[in-house]
């Protein structure tokens, strides 16, 4: 896609007004709450008002929320495409249930309430370097953000309603954010049109950035959706389409003086796609005081990578990005801002990042963060911010060979503990709330499965709209809003009465239970898993050792026949042992570079299962821990290990223990 220059899109912003003081925001909490009934109905597709919310339209509207577009489009004399299209990138339409984003924005429009302040950001249990050599960094408290702009009360001004209506009711909502497009329209000195060509500079003023790369990215996103169309069911259970416009080519204005500042510089710039707004922002690397050094790890020469890291911050944009200048932190390759899908560097390819709780994984990965939380991940997991993760995710894996599947891209709570110890404070973002099977789409890898019946493997492919479980710990209430989820629960009986799986790893001494942040017994989108059995309306996977049902009904599949080759203890070697890295035999290690025990996790690979294979490679160890880069040592093995999807989790077992067998016959 061709850019406009940002220096073109300057006159596009007028200044801003000074923004009302913030004040702290409640913070969705980390309960973990005991087990609940599991599984909602979930609305039908193209059935407008049904679903969770169809008998109690929100916050007593009637509206549907097709029409509230339209109407608000007629009522302020802006496009509807445009209004549509602005809503899909800020919300993908969604209510929300009257909650707020990361950056305090409210609704379908993402009116943002100046007066509420960011929450906070939290790396709490594991050690998120994960590297046992090495002291764990200090938890710092988190630094102010500065407050956002109040376009909940300007859109409040412009409509006459008021501001606890705008945040609470989605048609007025709609209302307050088609008359801020229109008075954007007016400060940019553009007449009011019905074409929507005419309305770029409305579009790119509207999510308040002050960096003209990210307000143009924004516009041409906008466009772009226009362009191709797109169809949704919301959270709610409205459907809104967005018909195409095939041959839509926006009026961008000419290059003036600029009124918004420019991305910082760097020597080589950003190693970001052309078509997003990315900036450097340099991560902190020096020594400390104590003789440590921080927040990451230089590495000279090309560095291997086999995973790109799919993280969710627990903050605002502006206290992540912060957080990487702190030298005593913790560091990450990419910060992703919800609002637009801005994209901050703060690390090159080379370095190795303190971002995953696990060193194997660090050394061989780059770590995207992305302004949200987990349990409010549906929230605002923005569509901008998909795209531009996506776009920036399909470059990095084609530079470095990272195959675009859910073997290699991977969220943070797919990385595996360590050791035994290590795995319960393991993290689990982005959570169930990620849409997974939307980002391989936008990846251009869409997560398709097999087209033969008779194969033994299975890919977790629930309707992510209609797919709707019940979870748990959201709020101090216990209960979290009805939404779309990529995960699926994990029985021990193919019955929706039966108790979860176990993960002896996650609850030595206690159940799994329905909480948000309990990865232990569910299974997540694009995973693919070994097939055990089918019963009526239910199907088993290999999971942890043992026999997880979910449902799976022929009229509503929550998963996909799957190809791919699975693995199974060699005869005389069960039950095979499980690690959570793949670093070499004694017998590899050179002088002078200490020994990393083998140190095998909980977990067990029992005979007669079977477990997916995602990759095979030699094992290795990096022996990091010194600000010369130069005096890194890499130890390589001759153990081979195989990465299998044990659990909800990545794990790797000796490849000597296993025996790789196809997927169409694996007996």
């Amino acid at each position: 896609m061709r850019r406009l220059p940002a220096v073109a899109v300057l006159a596009l912003v007028a200044a801003l007004a000074p923004p009302a003081a913030a004040v702290p925001a409640p913070d969705g909490g980390r309960t973990e709450s005991g087990q609940a009934p599991p599984t909602r109905t979930a609305p039908a597709h193209g059935t407008p008002g049904k679903g969770p919310a169809a008998s109690a339209p929100p916050y007593g509207t009637s509206e549907s929320r097709q029409a509230a577009f339209a109407r608000a489009a007629r009522t302020y004399g802006v496009p509807e495409s445009v209004l549509l299209a602005v809503s899909y990138l800020e919300s993908r339409w969604d209510a929300n249930d009257g909650l707020p984003s990361v950056s305090a924005g409210y609704g379908p429009m993402h009116l943002v309430d100046g007066r509420t302040g960011p929450g906070r950001h939290r790396h709490g249990g594991e050690d998120p370097r994960g590297d046992e050599s090495r002291p764990r960094p200090p938890v710092v408290p988190e630094p102010a953000a500065p407050p956002p702009e109040d376009t909940l009360r300007r859109a409040a001004e412009l409509t006459g309603i008021a501001p606890g209506r705008l945040r609470r009711d989605p048609v007025a909502n709609i209302r307050g954010g088609a008359a801020l497009l229109a008075d954007h329209q007016r400060r940019t000195g553009e007449r009011p049109s019905t074409d929507p060509a005419r309305w770029y500079g409305a579009v790119a003023r509207y999510p308040g950035t002050k960096d003209a790369g990210a307000a143009t990215s924004f516009a041409d996103e906008v466009y772009a959706t226009i362009r191709t169309g797109v169809a949704r069911v919301t959270d709610d259970g409205e459907r809104v389409v967005l018909p195409a416009i095939p041959d839509l080519s926006p009026r961008r204005p000419p290059a003036p003086s600029g009124l918004l500042r420019a991305p910082a510089p760097a020597a080589a710039g950003p190693d970001c796609p052309p078509t997003v707004s990315c900036e450097w922002m340099p991560a902190a690397y020096r020594r400390l005081k104590n003789g440590d050094y921080g927040n990451h790890d230089r590495y000279d020469g090309p560095r291997r990578i086999d995973y790109i890291v799919i993280h969710d911050g627990e903050s605002s944009y502006d206290a992540i990005t912060r957080l990487t200048r702190n030298p005593t932190y913790l560091s990450w390759h990419f910060t992703l801002r919800s609002a637009d899908g801005h994209i901050a560097q703060h690390l090159r390819g080379s370095d190795i990042g303190w971002h995953a709780g696990n060193w194997y994984v660090n050394t061989r990965s780059i770590g995207l963060e992305h302004e949200g939380y987990l349990a409010k991940g549906g929230t605002w997991y923005t569509e901008a911010m998909y795209r531009s993760s996506a776009a920036l995710v399909a470059h990095l894996a084609r530079k470095y060979g990272v195959p675009l599947n859910r073997a290699h891209i991977i969220g943070h709570d797919n990385v595996p503990g360590t050791t035994p110890e290590g795995v319960r404070g393991m993290h689990q973002d982005p959570g169930p709330y990620w849409d997974w099977a939307h980002y391989f789409e936008l990846l251009g890898s869409p997560l398709t499965g097999s087209a033969d019946p008779g194969s033994r493997s299975v890919l977790i492919r629930p309707d992510y709209a209609l797919n709707q479980p019940r979870f748990t710990g959201c709020a101090k209430s216990g209960e979290c809003p009805p939404q779309g989820a990529s995960s699926v629960w994990l029985h021990s009986r193919p019955s929706e009465e039966a108790p979860l799986v176990k993960d002896i790893g996650k609850h030595p001494t206690g159940a799994s239970n329905y909480g948000v942040y309990d990865h232990a017994a569910r299974a997540s989108t694009g995973q693919r898993y070994a097939l055990a059995e089918r019963r009526g309306d239910w199907t088993a996977i290999w999971y942890l050792g043992q026999k997880a049902w979910f449902h799976d009904p022929e009229t509503a599949r929550t998963s996909v026949p799957a190809a791919g080759r699975l693995v199974t203890p060699r005869p005389g070697r069960a039950p095979v042992k499980v690690y959570g890295r793949a670093y070499p035999e004694a017998s590899a290690y050179p002088r002078g570079v200490p020994r990393q025990e083998l140190i095998p996790l909980q977990y067990s690979l029992p005979a007669g299962q079977f477990y997916s294979l995602g990759m095979t490679s030699r094992a290795t160890y990096l022996r990091a821990g010194a600000l010369d880069p130069s005096r890194n040592r890499v130890v390589r093995g001759d153990v081979r290990y195989h990465q299998i999807q044990f659990g909800h989790r990545i794990m790797f077992v000796r490849a000597a223990d296993v025996k790789v067998v196809p997927q169409e016959d694996p007996r």
